[in-house]
């Protein structure tokens, strides 16, 4: 009566037409008081949680709410945003869960389905973290300065701001057509003028330490895109956007002192936790290497040639030096342009190590022999001295180019067991063996009677870094304006076209007062021929809102001085690199973020994002380059004691790939029907099925194709939960059921909960899943389904289906959100597995098997063996004489 009378209730709010959750009140029933009166009802919704009532079932639900019509998932959406359900709170005493997914950048072609997969494994979390009773901090912004949307408006002539505001709105309604539990009040984005305020006021904070500074660098200068490019955005000496010729020139820029906190970084990522292959991506970029400089003289007494190595103990089998195209001997003999279409990875990955001679010599420093020096673009000029000693016979590179350009090649390291032949063969005059370079530590040979024969070590008097300072500045509009202005000397108006000359040595930083310097409106986003960027056309520098009128063109004149702005911008990542600090504060209008905030929340307890293919870029950021990360947030923040956390991260998370069908990445321009919009699957088969297809996938890291065909597993896993929230009865209970039955049901309920909370806690979402499939199996097949164990699987699908979770729970009838219920708890005395299989004899000969708990009575035992169909046909006729039964054991019928 209960059941129907909760249907009935349930049916009545379906027909008056879904009304919204806000005015539920106003149509509830004493049928539906009633049924709210059951135990599970009557425990009080947390204080702390959002006091809301369930929203009511979705319209056009046929049979009284029985049908899963995909309506349900906006009904409840509309419900979350009504009842503001996923707002952060900070309650005092209350342990935090901060829940951070990677700035996504909002590009127009949307979202495909792989994307969602890191957001929703984020979700998943946030959600169940609610329910452990965790104060949650889920938010999520917009990385949205950056080169495509400039790219775009200078194509089509539309502003950036435009286009980007577009594909953040298109963005954001894919987000919540997945029913991600973000707290959309906190929402930012990069590009936000009181954002860009804060990240302006950060460069400052570099400026006035003197570790953002300006110096000519050579650079790869893209003159299709007018700006410079990060190595990692450049392929086979093109530019990855556009496919531009890119030429490495020296340019004024404004750089980022990374060096200066080269031994701080490598020390940090020793107590770092990570992905391994993100931690080795990691330590290869910073590349911390101990050895020694050694300084090789030129003939005609120049100055030295320089070089660091790991490796001194090879000296002696130095056979020429190699200079970087950037190294001064290079410029001097007019061979710098060699590489000056390549970056830095093209240059280091290149199989084919081109280079020409220089046409000067060295000394070496122990023999007197002459060596000739090179040219090569395999030596990169910020990395050590910008100079190698070539040693070929010991070092792949060196062998490489000695092998391509005939120089000689002399082994002075053996491994120990070929060291006899090695040094026999030295000095007979064997001289230089054949084969390959042997890197690996050994004993010394050809390097005199004093040291042949005796084990080499390695040198440790001088540490070096692959790592190099960072170009900051970039040469475009769509990007923050760098908050430095410059002396001009003119004798008129520069304004109107007068001369005017800049001194660019004297950087003045504008007042904090002034910030934010918002960027002027612009009709002509070309780059032009000027390396100073399009900012540098604009003389009447004023922002839309005229938000700094003391300072508002970019020639101004204060205390009867000519002035000009920076007309540099900043990179995409310098706005995304600190926002997870703003996101614990981002109504502040007076601190980029409060102290007691920042105490409050960090650091991120979980981080995910995709591995990415430029780990330079992403690797040790919170969204950015890895070398600006340390000087952003942490250790420069913190060693001005601006956060009170070292290490912004707790755990970082990366999801693999989803590749298309067809087993490659998903993206425009590969064969038809390889990108799949997420707009079609949840169309067709709703938010939640698309859900618990990408988390039953597999492991959250593995790489997995994408296969439409198989959603319908989950689809039918999502329909067995929905009709099991129909058919419990609420008046049953687990004990109404047989002992058998019941001890089943109950065992499995219990270790369902002990897996499903395991295998949550360690992500491994898709094993979770599969053990709820094996329980709703289970209780799919019982024939009076009580509703203690729907409940359990309702709560434990919420975070990963929550349209599901949220409308069964309500079908069991509870008032109340599903969000901050209680997560269900396990007994471990109940998870022990108690059934046997056991033999039915009659007469002595098994006749059937059945499975039984071990400790079954008597009567139980006797009546589950008897029911079997062969042992009936057996005692078919004849009288039981005796029943024999030992637990565990025998099962026995004596029949006459």
């Amino acid at each position: 009566m209960r059941t129907r009378s909760r249907r009935a209730a349930v049916s009545l709010l379906g027909l008056i037409g879904g009304a919204h959750a806000t005015s539920l009140s106003h149509f509830r029933t004493p049928v539906f008081a009633a049924a709210g009166a059951r135990r599970c009802m009557q425990r009080s919704f947390r204080a702390a949680a959002p006091a809301e009532a369930a929203a009511p079932p979705a319209a056009g639900a046929s049979k009284g709410g029985v049908a899963y019509d995909l309506a349900i998932e906006a009904k409840w959406q509309a419900h979350w945003e009504a009842h503001r359900t996923f707002a952060t709170r900070r309650r005092e005493g209350k342990q935090k869960k901060y829940v951070l997914d990677m700035f996504p950048y909002p590009s127009g072609a949307g979202l495909h389905v792989g994307h969602p997969e890191g957001y929703t494994a984020s979700d998943i979390m946030a959600r169940y973290w609610r329910m452990r009773d965790y104060d949650v901090l889920h938010p999520m912004g917009w990385d949205s300065f950056g080169l495509p949307a400039e790219q775009h408006a200078m194509n089509t002539g539309t502003h950036p701001e435009v286009t980007t505001k577009e594909n953040i709105a298109n963005f954001k309604r894919q987000l919540r057509s997945l029913g991600f539990s973000y707290d959309w009040e906190r929402e930012l984005a990069t590009t936000d003028v009181g954002y860009v305020k804060w990240t302006q006021w950060i460069f400052l904070k570099l400026f006035e330490q003197g570790l953002a500074f300006q110096d000519e660098k050579p650079v790869n200068w893209c003159a299709g895109l007018g700006t410079v490019l990060a190595n990692e955005e450049i392929i086979d000496g093109l530019s990855e956007r556009g496919g531009f010729p890119v030429e490495r020139k020296p340019l004024r820029q404004w750089v980022l002192q990374i060096t200066a906190l080269a031994d701080r970084l490598a020390a940090e990522l020793d107590g770092r936790a990570g992905p391994k292959g993100t931690m080795t991506m990691q330590r290869s970029w910073i590349g911390r290497s101990e050895g020694a400089e050694i300084a090789f003289a030129t003939e005609g007494g120049g100055e030295d040639v320089r070089v660091f190595t790991t490796r001194a103990d090879t000296l002696m089998g130095a056979t020429y030096v190699v200079v970087a195209p950037e190294h001064p001997l290079a410029r001097r003999v007019g061979e710098s342009d060699s590489a000056a279409s390549k970056s830095d990875l093209d240059r280091t990955s290149a199989k084919a190590k081109s280079g020409v001679p220089a046409g000067e010599s060295v000394v070496h420093p122990l023999t007197g022999e002459r060596l000739p020096v090179w040219v090569a673009d395999y030596v990169i000029g910020s990395y050590g001295t910008g100079a190698v000693m070539a040693v070929p016979a010991h070092d792949e590179r060196d062998f490489d180019f000695a092998a391509a350009h005939g120089l000689p090649v002399k082994r002075v390291v053996a491994e120990p067991d070929g060291a006899a032949e090695a040094l026999e063969e030295a000095l007979s005059g064997g001289g230089a063996s054949g084969g390959g370079a042997f890197t690996e530590h050994g004993v010394a040979v050809n390097s005199g009677p004093l040291v042949d024969g005796l084990a080499t070590a390695e040198a440790k008097a001088k540490v070096s870094y692959k790592l190099r300072d960072w170009v900051f500045s970039r040469q475009r509009y769509w990007g923050e304006p760098i908050p430095i202005y410059f002396p001009v000397t003119t004798d008129g108006d520069p304004r109107k076209g007068d001369a005017y000359s800049i001194d660019y040595s004297q950087p003045l930083p504008v007042a904090e007062e002034e910030l934010p310097v918002a960027l002027p409106e612009l009709e002509d986003f070309q780059p032009g021929d000027d390396p100073q960027g399009c900012l540098a056309r604009v003389l009447d520098w004023r922002d839309a809102a005229e938000m700094q009128p003391r300072c508002e063109m970019r020639f101004f004149q204060r205390d009867g001085k000519w002035w000009a702005r920076e007309t540099n911008t900043m990179p995409q990542w310098a706005g995304s690199c600190w926002y997870y600090l703003r996101f614990a504060d981002p109504a502040n209008t007076q601190q980029a973020w409060s102290a007691e905030a920042e105490k409050a929340w960090l650091p991120v307890d979980l981080r995910g994002g995709a591995r990415r293919a430029a780990p330079a870029l992403r690797a040790l950021l919170a969204q950015g380059p890895p070398l600006a990360r340390p000087l952003l947030t942490p250790a420069v923040l913190h060693s001005l004691g601006l956060v009170s956390t070292a290490e912004p991260f707790q755990k970082l998370v990366h999801q693999g790939m989803i590749l298309g069908a067809d087993g490659e990445k998903m993206s425009k321009p590969a064969p038809a029907g390889n990108v799949i919009n997420p707009d079609d699957i949840v169309s067709a088969y709703g938010a939640d099925a698309m859900r618990l297809y990408e988390m039953f996938m597999g492991p959250l890291e593995a790489v997995k194709p994408w296969q439409t065909e198989q959603i319908a597993g989950v689809v039918r896993f999502q329909n067995r939960v929905h009709a099991l929230a129909t058919r419990a009865d609420g008046s049953a209970e687990l004990g109404d059921a047989g002992p058998h039955e019941r001890g089943r049901t109950e065992r499995l309920m219990h270790q369902t909960i002990k897996k499903g909370t395991g295998d949550v806690d360690a992500l491994s979402f898709n094993t979770a899943i599969s053990q709820m499939m094996i329980f709703s199996n289970h209780l799919a097949g019982l024939k009076q389904l009580p509703a203690e164990p729907v409940e359990k699987l309702a709560l434990l699908v919420s975070p990963l289906a929550p349209h599901l979770g949220a409308e069964a729970w309500q079908m069991l009838g509870h008032e109340q959100s599903l969000a901050y219920e209680p997560w269900p708890e396990y007994d471990e005395a109940k998870c022990v597995e108690t059934d046997v299989v056991m033999a039915v004899q009659v007469n002595g000969k098994v006749r059937a098997e059945i499975k039984i708990a071990k400790d079954a009575a008597e009567a139980e035992a006797r009546e589950l063996a008897a029911a079997s169909e062969n042992v009936q046909k057996f005692l078919d006729g004849k009288e039981v004489k005796k029943f024999i039964y030992v637990p565990g054991r025998i099962i026995n019928f004596v029949a006459k």
